[in-house]
């Protein structure tokens, strides 16, 4: 690994110093004329010495002085013949040739869209996608994705976490404009803090990811790009209602100020009032809650000098209650008269992107990124108290260039992370304020080589000094090969390490009897020791046609190994034990996945997954609790084809999943009357969407989630004795509401 580090480190050190040209081959009489050709021939005059533009349009050709006419071809465009006197930069603009009868190749844009060519495992999920279903925040924004599991609500808080290859989120970076933002107090909600139509598309990288963004990723990385003013609807409503009582409204009004300036408002409102008790046990089945989230968003776009800039303003208040049914704040708030819980929460943040690409050497570029959010989170369990500030500033210095020609690239910057935690717990076993501050100053350098045909590599190491974890390095590697027409075999290896926030990312144990205890005291986060996992993976992707439709097939297995772990120990059911990991602990995920388009508008996509999640625990080897090893997941969208000089149509979506057994954390010492099975039942549920589009301007849309009315009957252990001894929340393993429809609309004004 390590020499494998040090080969790409010195590789530009041995390329050789002969004179070049450089430049980029663009299209004449377009709106936008940095728009490079890809594929235009690039040779001199009565010689063998040429070459082809890259996928950006550009070029590096040898040059000397024997050379003197530079001829440009590329096949619908007019030849051209330069006069080279000497290296130089070339920026040229050839004419398309106006006489070729014209042909129209049509292709339908694939919702979600899996790369042939990056050197990582990604995907993006475009917009397109995210309609499927109601994705009303982007916890919600994975229900058609089969490579992120989405949990199933918890019995108190109802909040969806999400898993990757097996882990938890804390373990996925998961960023904003590829700015980390659900991490440290945000990570138990922070994803229902990210309204749906906010986001534009998501990009979902398997592995440890890049390192450019971090050290903390260890499953994976998700970022959510949204909406851009400059590109966004003048005017956008959606208005959502389901059966529950949920009613939410999303607005964006997006204003062009000048030749330069863009600006966006958007407004976010949800709000759950009404009460359900549809198991009969005494408690809300979901929380009460209202929501409201304010965006304003500035876009600087400035071509011709090669700058574009975002300025984000952004406020969120989130108010829930839950508890027994009636539980009345005002009289019983930290009593025993009711069971009750509310969590409320203020979030600022302010974040700032500048890139710069320069206007005659268009391959090299600075991105800078800045951003500061507090986060106030006052809550309390029944008798017990969590509250925590969470002040964070991120900073980050990005200079991207290339060696020799574009075939290597580089991306090197610094970067800053600043955290200050204060919290405070009230629970029998632990009163007590825990107070922290974080700080990390980072170098990275990151090694792209792309032969555009056989072989994609990018190689990155990043060292980082953080006043409590140490002087650490970050290796991350990532490989394509194309062994033949249609395929991508990928391999991938990378470290991650990671300070684990016990309190804010398991704030489901608070909802239970348990005491806390925290066993080991010698490290220097609540006296544990930092995370640290390395994460190994091999993909392979292959298109095809299948009875002339196109389909395509990908494997994928990855295994993290973690050298340390913060365990969470629910084996004894009277309490919640933390300590470090001594023996083993690891996550193997496989996965196939299909996608078929079986005729005309009709896409179909089936994957099966295979987990194995197994920790050491003080009570020995164990598998993860919650954690199904086999899962099997079906999505079918049929689309109406448009008529001519129509501008509506339908769409249909459906979804199945269904779940094997996961083992419950055990419960033997508990009394006979609070003890669960040692595994789950098998269980499945089917979502479904129609949508009917009267016009570019105005949809409706009808839903159905569970619509097989799934229903966990006992989620809660201990219900009749709720400030007794075995009262506990924490054995969801599906639905509990039931089946939930809900309709809508969307209104835009281009």
């Amino acid at each position: 690994m390590k020499n494998i580090i040090y080969i790409v480190l010195i590789l530009p050190l041995f390329m050789t110093s002969q004179e070049k040209i450089s430049g980029m081959i663009m299209e004449a009489n377009t709106e936008n004329k940095h728009i490079g050709l890809v594929g235009a021939n690039v040779y001199w005059l009565n010689t063998t010495v040429g070459t082809v533009t890259d996928i950006d349009g550009k070029f590096t050709l040898d040059y000397k002085l024997e050379y003197s006419k530079l001829v440009i071809s590329y096949v619908g465009f007019k030849t051209d013949t330069l006069n080279i006197t000497q290296p130089k930069m070339v920026h040229h603009w050839l004419q398309p040739v106006s006489d070729l009868n014209e042909v129209t190749v049509t292709s339908r844009k694939q919702a979600t869209a899996k790369s042939y060519l990056q050197a990582a495992n990604t995907f993006t999920v475009s917009s397109d996608e995210l309609l499927k279903a109601a994705c009303c925040n982007l916890s919600e924004s994975f229900e058609t994705n089969p490579s992120i599991d989405v949990n199933f609500a918890d019995a108190v808080t109802g909040t969806r976490q999400i898993k990757m290859l097996g882990l938890t989120s804390p373990y996925i970076l998961i960023a904003t404009e590829n700015i980390p933002t659900v991490r440290g107090a945000s990570q138990a909600f922070g994803l229902s803090f990210i309204p749906g139509t906010w986001v534009e598309s998501i990009q979902i990288t398997k592995g440890a990811g890049s390192v450019v963004n971090g050290y903390e990723s260890i499953a994976g990385q998700i970022n959510a790009e949204l909406v851009k003013p400059s590109m966004d609807d003048k005017l956008f409503v959606n208005l959502y209602s389901a059966s529950s009582g949920r009613l939410e409204l999303n607005t964006h009004i997006n204003t062009k100020v000048s030749d330069k300036w863009d600006t966006g408002l958007y407004l976010h409102g949800s709000t759950l009032n009404e009460a359900h008790d549809v198991n009969n046990d005494g408690f809300l089945d979901m929380p009460q809650y209202d929501q409201i989230n304010i965006l304003n968003r500035w876009q600087y776009t400035n071509a011709e000098k090669g700058f574009i800039s975002f300025i984000n303003l952004k406020f969120l208040n989130d108010e829930k209650q839950t508890g027994e049914l009636d539980f009345n704040p005002k009289t019983d708030r930290l009593t025993t008269n009711a069971w009750g819980s509310e969590i409320d929460t203020r979030r600022y943040e302010v974040s700032a992107k500048l890139g710069y690409v320069n206007p005659e050497v268009p391959w090299q570029s600075v991105g800078v990124q800045t951003a500061f959010s507090s986060h106030k989170q006052d809550s309390y369990f029944g008798l017990k108290q969590y509250n925590i500030l969470h002040n964070s500033l991120y900073s980050n210095v990005i200079y991207n260039t290339i060696i020799s020609d574009s075939r290597h690239k580089i991306k090197t910057g610094l970067s800053y992370t600043y955290d200050h935690y204060d919290e405070f717990l009230d629970t029998p076993n632990l009163n007590s304020d825990y107070e922290r501050t974080e700080r990390s100053v980072g170098a990275f350098f990151e090694y792209n080589y792309d032969s555009l045909d056989k072989l994609n590599l990018t190689a990155g190491v990043r060292i980082d000094n953080h006043n409590l974890l140490g002087t650490f390095v970050t290796p991350r590697i990532h490989a394509r090969y194309t062994p033949w027409e249609k395929s991508a075999l990928r391999a991938s290896v990378g470290r991650g390490k990671r300070s684990a926030n016990i309190f804010a990312e398991n704030q489901s144990m608070f909802s239970t009897s348990r005491a806390i205890n925290i066993l080991n005291t010698t490290g220097k986060i609540y006296g544990l020791d930092p995370e640290i996992a390395w994460n190994y993976g091999v993909s392979y992707l292959q298109g095809f046609n299948l009875f002339g439709r196109k389909a395509d097939v990908t494997f994928d297995f990855y295994k993290t190994d973690f050298t340390n772990q913060v365990v969470v120990d629910y084996e004894n059911p009277e309490e919640v034990n933390f300590y470090n990991l001594d023996g083993k602990s690891f996550a193997n995920s496989f996965q196939t996945e299909v996608n078929y388009n079986a005729f005309e508008h009709f896409d179909v996509r089936l994957a099966y997954k295979y987990y194995e999640v197994k920790t050491q625990y003080n009570s020995g080897e164990l598998e993860k609790p919650l954690t199904p090893k086999h899962r099997f997941f079906a999505n079918a969208s049929y689309e109406t084809h448009q008529a001519e000089g129509k501008t509506g149509n339908w769409k249909f979506d459906a979804t199945f999943n269904w779940l094997g057994e996961q083992r419950f954390s055990s419960t033997e010492t508990n009394p006979i009357q609070y003890q669960v099975a040692s595994n789950t039942p098998k269980l499945a549920t089917l979502n479904a969407q129609v949508t009917k589009v009267f016009s570019p301007k105005f949809e409706l849309y009808l839903g159905g989630e569970n619509i097989t009315n799934v229903r966990q009957s006992n989620p809660i252990i201990g219900v009749d004795d709720p400030f007794g001894s075995n009262f506990d929340t924490t054995f969801v393993y599906g639905p509990i509401f039931g089946s939930m429809y809900y309709a809508g609309l969307r209104y835009r004004i281009k």
